[in-house]
């Protein structure tokens, strides 16, 4: 009996958790904010303190995203009080949560510790996604060997598990662990977990994700040594963004480097001059690489 009523509250948590994120615009923290304010407010209203919880912590994680650090934290600790009286995803969520804030305002190390607690409280009671979750979380304030441990737990899990939303993580896991071999300079193993990336996206659907995947697999190509194949893929996303209506600059940028190894100097330079035009307007790649910026400068000349 004990276990049924456990597993009903585990599938309750979960249904809970997927109503609320759907709300979220990862892009538009901002107007992800203003949805989870006026879903607060009809759960406050009805009495629902659970979901209440749960949307607490999301609009402190879209106050992060916004810079907002220490409002972030102010609302986080309004969830304090009543957190006791809460199902244990909203815990997991305030761990979670509160580790963000602190790994965005430049402390990973101090947020190691937030993180850690959410994967023991999510294994305790059997909550895969947040496990995932805190797991990935952890492969990104680590470094080293730590991080490829991590992440790879973080892949067995969602490989496994039964529970559908732990196994969307596997698109974002096989990327992760792919740049950290990457970062690491084992590009074979990088290429490999890329591709599954890439696999990943075309079995679901993903579009902007699939394209953006392809473009990871073309970068690590052309780093093996592999410019023609990584161009080929390359022109046919510059292709793909403009059926969207859209264009990415880091298509190409790449486009441009692969041109330039090949002696296509002429050719590379309209691509470096578009990669600028479009990538000078992202003000955090601006701040973050001034010698990247500098560099596509200097080509697009």
């Amino acid at each position: 009996m004990i276990v049924r009523i456990l597993f009903a509250l585990s599938l309750m948590a979960s249904a809970l958790a997927a109503d609320v994120d759907k709300l979220w615009d990862y892009d538009k923290p901002a107007v992800s904010e203003t949805r989870f304010r006026k879903a607060l407010e009809q759960a406050q209203q009805a009495g629902d303190g659970a979901t209440a919880g749960e949307l607490l912590t999301q609009i402190a994680r879209a106050q992060g995203l916004q810079g907002n650090f220490q409002a972030g934290n102010l609302t986080l600790d309004t969830v304090l009080p009543t957190m006791g009286q809460l199902p244990p995803a909203v815990s997991v969520r305030y761990l979670l949560e509160r580790g963000r804030l602190i790994n965005s305002a430049g402390e990973p190390k101090k947020a190691w510790r937030w993180f850690r607690n959410a994967l023991s409280l999510a294994q305790r009671h059997n909550l895969d996604f947040y496990t995932i979750d805190a797991l990935h979380m952890l492969g990104i304030v680590d470094s080293g060997k730590a991080t490829l441990e991590w992440n790879q737990q973080a892949i067995q899990l969602a490989e496994k598990s039964s529970d559908m939303r732990a196994k969307d993580w596997l698109g974002s896991l096989y990327n992760n662990q792919g740049w950290t071999y990457h970062d690491q300079k084992d590009l074979p193993k990088a290429l490999d977990y890329l591709r599954k990336a890439q696999a990943w996206h075309e079995a679901h659907g993903s579009g902007k994700s699939l394209l953006v995947a392809r473009w990871s697999v073309a970068k690590v190509l052309r780093e093996s040594g592999e410019v023609e194949r990584a161009l080929t893929i390359l022109l046919d996303l510059e292709r793909a963004w403009q059926r969207q209506g859209e264009e990415d600059g880091y298509v190409y940028e790449e486009i441009g480097e692969n041109l330039l190894l090949t002696g296509r100097r002429d050719e590379s330079r309209n691509y470096f001059a578009r990669a600028l035009a479009v990538l000078s307007k992202d003000e955090w790649l601006v701040k973050a690489e001034p010698a990247r910026m500098q560099r596509l400068r200097q080509l697009a000349q």
